[in-house]
C-alpha cells in the first residue's frame, strides 16, 4: 500500500504542492477533496516537479474546490493511453478521454512521453510523402520520418492546409494533435475528415482553449505515443500538430505558476529540450513503419526570432513558410528532399531549380516596375511568368499529383519562354518541352 497524504502545503492556480517521498517525475496522483462527505470530489493530477521533498502536481481539471486537507494518493505509474485499431476514427481530449461520446478504451495501455528511438534502429529517409500540393511535392518534398514546422501567423489558413494534407497524404494513419484550438477549428477538422472519408484512418487528440492547460501539454505526447505504436505495426504514420506556440505558452504558464526563473520572453529555460523531445520522435524504423511530423508554429508579430520558432529551427529539418495564403518558395526548405526528388522523375530537380530561379527574377522585375523604371521585353516575360506561376502552382487550391505538377511546370515555362531563355538543359528540353 502506498502512503496517502492528507495535507496540501500550497495551492497556486492549478498547481498543488505536497510533501511526499518515493514519487517519480510525471507520475499520476488522485486528489480526493472532502473525503467521506457528500461533496467528495476526485481529480487526476500529474507530477510536474520534484524539489527537496516537495512534489508539485498539475491538476487536470483545475484546482477549484480542492482544499488543503484533501487526500493525495500517488498511483505509481505515468500517464498512459490505450492503443488498438479501435482508436481509428475516434476523437479524444488531451488526457485521453473520449470527446466523441464513444466508449472509453482501457485495453493495451501504453505510457506516453517515453524516450525517442535508438539511433541504431533508424534508417536514412528514402521515400517521399505525396500530398497533392505542388509547392510541397515539387519544390520542398516532404520525406518520411521528417520533422518540419509550418511557420505562419494568426489568420493564415494553416489549419485548412493541415486538413488538406490529412485528406491527401499517401500514408496509412493520420494522428492529429490540436492544442488551444477554437471550438469551430476543432469542428472544422472533425467534419472535414468525416465528410471526406478520412476519419476512418485518423485519430484525433484535441485540446480546446477552454480545456485545462495541462491537457495542452499532453496532446503531443498522446499523439506521438499512439503514432509510435502504429509505426511498430509497419504503418506509415503522419502526425499533424497545431499549434506548437500554444504548447510553448502552456509550458510558460506552468513555469510562471511554479515561480521558475524565466528565460527569453518569459519562456522556461528548457524550452529547447521540451520541443526537441517531441520532434525527435520522428523516425523511419529499420524493420517497421515510420513517423513523419508536420507541426504548425505561429509566430507572434511574424517574428521568426521569437523563442518558439527560433528554437524550432535548430531542431527540425527545414520549414514551410505560409504567408498570404500560399507556401512561399523563398525561406521554405526541406533539407531531406535530395534523398527522394532524384528518384521521382528525371526532370524533377530541373523543374524545381529553373522555376524558382525565374520566379526570383520575376520578383526583381516587379520591384523595378513598382519603382517606376521602364520594363524590357524580358521583364514582361518574367512578369507574365510570375503571375501564371502563382496562379497555377502556388495557389493552395491547386490539387494535382506530382507528375501532373511537373507537366504543368513545363507548360508554364513554354508559354512564357523559349528553352534557351529558361536555361533548361537541351537533353530534357527535347524530351519534355511541349511541342507547339
Amino acid at each position: 500500500m502506498r502512503t496517502v497524504y492528507t495535507k496540501i502545503e500550497q495551492i497556486v492556480g492549478n498547481v498543488v504542492t505536497v510533501a511526499a517521498s518515493d514519487v517519480s517525475y510525471r507520475e499520476l496522483a488522485q486528489i480526493t477533496s472532502a473525503p467521506g462527505t457528500a461533496q467528495q470530489r476526485s481529480s487526476l493530477a500529474q507530477v510536474i516537479r520534484l524539489e527537496a521533498g516537495r512534489v508539485f502536481l498539475q491538476v487536470f481539471a483545475g484546482a477549484r474546490g480542492i482544499s488543503t486537507d484533501a487526500e493525495v494518493r500517488f498511483l505509481g505509474k505515468p500517464m498512459e493511453v490505450s492503443f488498438s485499431d479501435a482508436l481509428l476514427g475516434r476523437v479524444f481530449t488531451g488526457s485521453g478521454v473520449p470527446r466523441d461520446n464513444g466508449p472509453v478504451l482501457t485495453q493495451n495501455m501504453v505510457p506516453i512521453a517515453g524516450p525517442s528511438v535508438n539511433p541504431s534502429e533508424r534508417i536514412i529517409p528514402r521515400r517521399m510523402v505525396r500530398t497533392g500540393i505542388p509547392m510541397i511535392d515539387v519544390f520542398n518534398t516532404l520525406v518520411e520520418s521528417q520533422k518540419l514546422p509550418i511557420f505562419s501567423v494568426a489568420g493564415e489558413p494553416y489549419n485548412q492546409l493541415l486538413s488538406r494534407i490529412a485528406l491527401q497524404a499517401e500514408v496509412d494513419v493520420i494522428v492529429l494533435g490540436g492544442m488551444g484550438l477554437k471550438y469551430d477549428d476543432y469542428l472544422f477538422f472533425k467534419e472535414t475528415l468525416e465528410q471526406k472519408g478520412a476519419l476512418a484512418r485518423s485519430v484525433m487528440f484535441v485540446h480546446t482553449a477552454a480545456d485545462p492547460v495541462v491537457e495542452c501539454l499532453m496532446v503531443p505526447d498522446m499523439a506521438l505515443a499512439v503514432a509510435e505504436q502504429f509505426a511498430l505495426q509497419k504503418k506509415r504514420v503522419l502526425v499533424l500538430l497545431t499549434d506548437m506556440t500554444n504548447y510553448a505558452d502552456a509550458l510558460k504558464e506552468i513555469a510562471i505558476t511554479m515561480e521558475q526563473i524565466p528565460s527569453n520572453r518569459g519562456y522556461p529555460g528548457d524550452l529547447y529540450s521540451q520541443l526537441a523531445a517531441r520532434y525527435e520522435k520522428a523516425v523511419d524504423f529499420q524493420s517497421a513503419g515510420s513517423i513523419t511530423i508536420l507541426a504548425v508554429t505561429t509566430m507572434p508579430g511574424d517574428d521568426v526570432t521569437h523563442p518558439v520558432p527560433d528554437n524550432t529551427g535548430y531542431i527540425t529539418e527545414g520549414q514551410y513558410y505560409l504567408r498570404n495564403g500560399r507556401i512561399e518558395p523563398f525561406g521554405s526548405l526541406s533539407r531531406l528532399k535530395q534523398f527522394v526528388n532524384g528518384k521521382t522523375r528525371e526532370d524533377h530537380r530541373t523543374i524545381m531549380n529553373v522555376m524558382i530561379q525565374l520566379y526570383s527574377s520575376c520578383k526583381e522585375a516587379r520591384e523595378k516596375r513598382s519603382m517606376g523604371f521602364k520594363t524590357s521585353a524580358w521583364d514582361q516575360k518574367l512578369l507574365d511568368y510570375g503571375d501564371q506561376f502563382e496562379r497555377e502552382m502556388m495557389d493552395l487550391t491547386v490539387n494535382v499529383p506530382l507528375e501532373q505538377a511537373l507537366d504543368k511546370g513545363w507548360q508554364i515555362l513554354a508559354s512564357c519562354f523559349e528553352p534557351a531563355e529558361a536555361g533548361v538543359p537541351s537533353r530534357l528540353a527535347e524530351k519534355f518541352w511541349p511541342k507547339k
